[in-house]
C-alpha cells in the first residue's frame, strides 16, 4: 500500500487547487485520484471549444430522474469527467454571486468565517486579472481572468437592447454592485481557456511530492476506528488502495462527493441498508440539500449571418481555426457567451434573482427549425430556487450512476420567478436595438403566450445550468455534513472541499465560488491563520495608493 500525508479524490477545480497549494510544502506528499483523463483535447483548451462540451466529451454521461413537477422530463446532467473538472469544459464565464450570498452563509447557515469579506480575499488570491486591480480583484493570481475578445456586433446590440428595456449597463459584475447588463469577464489568458488544470495543476505537476493518477476511480473511503485512513480506487479492473496519513480530503463534485461517501457507508443510514452498503457512520444529511439553476431560453432568427452559427460547417469551422491558431481571435476565440445581465424578476431594489447569458449562436442549446442566417440565444435562470432535491445510490455498485434528483420546481415560487424571467427575456430580445439584428423569435414562438403555454415549452425544453451544489452541506445543524472547517461530522481525518459544501446557492456561475472554497480549504487544510478580511477604500482613513508620512 502506498502511503501519502493527503489523498484528493477527483482533480475537478477545488481538487487542483488543493493539490498545488498542499505541495508548496517540499515535505508534504500528495496523490491526486482523477477518474477522468487528461487535458490533452484541443477543444479544452479552445474558448470556443465549450460549445461541444455539453454534447457529452469528457462528461460522465448522467440523467435526472424524471422531474415530477416538470411533466416527468428527464434532464441531460453533464458532470465533467477530466482533469480539470468543470473549469475544463464550462462557458468560462468568470461571476462570483452577491456579497448577501455569503453572508447567508454566516447568517442564516450558522457559518462562521465565511461571509463575504472574509471570503474575498481568496477569490483574489486566486485571480490574475487582466483589467481590474482593486478592492474587489486581484491581479497576481494564476487564474486568468479576461476580457472577451470576439464579440460580434449582435452582442453590443443586446447590451443597447437591455438598456431600452430598462437594466443598466454594468462594468463589472463582481464589483461594488451586481445588478446590470454587461461583458463577463472569462477564465481565459492569452485568448486561450485558464483551467484550474492549467493555472494551479500543471505548474505543480513537476514537485517530486505530487502524484497525479487518471482514470482512477475512487470507490470507497477507507475508515477505521471512525478515522479515514485511505482511498480504495480503481484503475481499468486492478482494485487499488493508498494510506493517508493526515486527511482524506473528497472534491468529487456536488454529485461525485455524496456519491463517494455513501459508497464509504457515510449517509443515511435507512438508504445505505436499502442499497446493500454496510454502515460506518449514519450520517443524514449526505446527498441532501441538492440544488441547482435550471436554465430557459429563447432563440431568434437573424436576419443575416450576425452569429456564429454558420461555422458549424466544417470548411468554416477550419478557417475558424487557423485564425485561431494565427492570430488568437475570431470565432474560436470566442466562448460564445459573452455579454449578459444580473436583474430581478419583480421590481425592487433588492438583490438580482435572474442571470441572462446572451448566446451568439442558436444550435448551442437546443435544435431548432433550419434558419439560413442562423440564430441567438438568449438564455434566463432564476438564481435564488428554494426547492431542494437528492442524491441517491442505484446500488452498492461504483459503476452505477446516482439517481439524481434536483426536484425543479418544487416550490411553485420558483417556477412563477423563472417564467416571469423568460418573459423578461422575450422583451428584450423585442428591443429596437436589436431590430436590423433579428428576423423572428423562433421558441418560444408566437403563439405561446399564456403561463400555462410557457409552463409546457419549459418542461419540453429547460436544461441545468450545471450548477449542483449543497449536497454535503456546510453548517452545524442535524443536516449538515462538513463543520466550518470542512471536516466530515463524526468523522476523523476527512473533509469535503468542493461546491457540494455550499449551503446556499450563490446567486451566478459556481465555478469561481468553487476555486475560492478550494483556496480558503487549503489554508484549512495546512493549519494557516484565515487571510483577514477585507476593507473597503471608502472605509479606509487613507485613499487607496497614499501613504502616511
Amino acid at each position: 500500500m502506498q502511503q501519502f500525508d493527503y489523498i484528493i479524490t477527483g482533480a475537478g477545480t477545488a481538487g487542483c487547487i488543493l493539490a498545488s497549494r498542499l505541495t508548496e510544502d517540499p515535505e508534504v506528499s500528495v496523490l491526486l485520484l482523477e477518474a477522468g483523463d487528461q487535458d490533452r483535447n484541443l477543444l479544452f483548451h479552445w474558448p470556443a471549444g465549450f460549445a461541444r462540451m455539453t454534447k457529452g466529451i469528457a462528461s460522465w454521461g448522467w440523467e435526472t430522474v424524471p422531474q415530477r413537477n416538470m411533466n416527468d422530463r428527464v434532464l441531460w446532467y453533464t458532470q465533467a469527467k477530466v482533469i480539470g473538472g468543470g473549469s475544463t469544459i464550462n462557458a468560462q464565464v468568470y461571476t462570483r454571486g452577491n456579497a448577501v450570498d455569503y453572508d447567508a452563509w454566516r447568517d442564516e447557515a450558522g457559518c462562521d468565517g465565511w461571509s463575504y469579506r472574509e471570503l474575498l480575499p481568496y477569490f483574489k488570491r486566486a485571480e490574475g486579472n487582466q483589467l481590474f486591480d482593486n478592492d474587489f480583484h486581484g491581479s497576481e493570481g494564476p487564474l486568468g481572468v479576461s476580457q472577451p475578445v470576439a464579440a460580434l456586433p449582435i452582442a453590443w446590440a443586446f447590451l443597447r437592447a437591455a438598456q431600452q428595456f430598462g437594466i443598466p449597463y454594468n462594468p463589472d459584475f463582481n464589483g461594488a454592485r451586481q445588478a446590470g447588463c454587461g461583458f463577463y469577464q472569462l477564465t481565459q489568458r492569452d485568448a486561450r481557456r485558464s483551467s484550474a488544470a492549467t493555472a494551479f495543476l500543471h505548474p505543480a505537476r513537476k514537485r517530486p511530492n505530487l502524484m497525479v493518477v487518471t482514470k482512477a476511480q475512487a470507490l470507497k473511503v477507507i475508515v477505521e476506528n471512525g478515522r479515514a485512513t485511505g482511498v480504495e480506487y480503481a484503475v481499468g479492473k486492478d482494485i487499488k488502495s493508498a494510506d493517508a496519513r493526515s486527511e482524506v480530503l473528497v472534491t468529487s463534485g456536488a454529485i461525485g462527493s455524496p456519491r463517494l461517501l455513501m459508497l464509504s457507508g457515510i449517509g443515511p443510514a435507512n438508504h445505505l441498508k436499502s442499497v446493500g452498503v454496510e454502515v460506518v457512520h449514519n450520517l443524514p444529511g449526505v446527498g441532501e440539500n441538492l440544488h441547482d439553476h435550471l436554465d430557459l431560453f429563447v432563440i431568434a432568427e437573424c436576419s443575416g449571418r450576425h452569429s456564429y452559427d454558420h461555422y458549424g460547417k466544417w470548411h468554416h469551422a477550419a478557417c475558424a481555426g487557423l485564425q485561431y491558431l494565427i492570430f488568437r481571435n475570431g470565432p474560436a476565440a470566442s466562448s460564445l457567451f459573452e455579454t449578459g445581465a444580473f436583474w430581478r424578476s419583480e421590481v425592487g431594489e433588492g438583490p438580482c434573482d435572474l442571470q441572462f447569458h446572451f448566446g451568439q449562436g442558436s444550435g448551442i442549446e437546443a435544435g431548432v427549425a433550419s434558419m439560413p442566417q442562423g440564430g441567438v440565444t438568449l438564455n434566463v435562470a432564476y438564481m435564488r430556487p428554494k426547492s431542494r432535491g437528492t442524491v441517491r445510490l442505484r446500488s452498492a455498485d461504483a459503476a452505477e450512476a446516482p439517481l439524481i434528483d434536483p426536484n425543479y420546481w418544487q416550490e411553485p415560487e420558483d417556477r412563477r420567478r423563472h417564467i416571469e424571467g423568460l418573459r423578461i427575456a422575450r422583451e428584450i430580445m423585442r428591443q429596437p436595438a436589436l431590430s436590423d439584428f433579428i428576423k423572428a423569435e423562433r421558441l418560444p414562438g408566437p403563439d405561446i403566450q399564456t403561463d400555462e403555454e410557457l409552463f409546457d415549452y419549459t418542461c419540453a425544453n429547460a436544461k441545468t445550468q450545471h450548477h449542483p451544489v449543497g449536497t454535503c452541506k456546510m453548517g452545524n445543524d442535524e443536516m449538515a455534513v462538513v463543520d466550518p472547517s470542512l471536516k466530515v461530522h463524526g468523522i476523523d481525518g476527512l473533509r469535503v472541499c468542493d461546491s457540494s459544501i455550499m449551503p446556499i446557492i450563490n446567486s451566478s456561475n459556481t465555478n469561481a465560488p468553487t476555486t475560492m472554497i478550494g483556496e480558503k480549504a487549503s489554508d484549512l487544510v495546512r493549519g494557516m491563520e484565515p487571510l483577514p478580511p477585507v476593507i473597503f477604500e471608502h472605509e479606509r482613513n487613507e485613499p487607496r495608493g497614499v501613504k502616511s508620512a
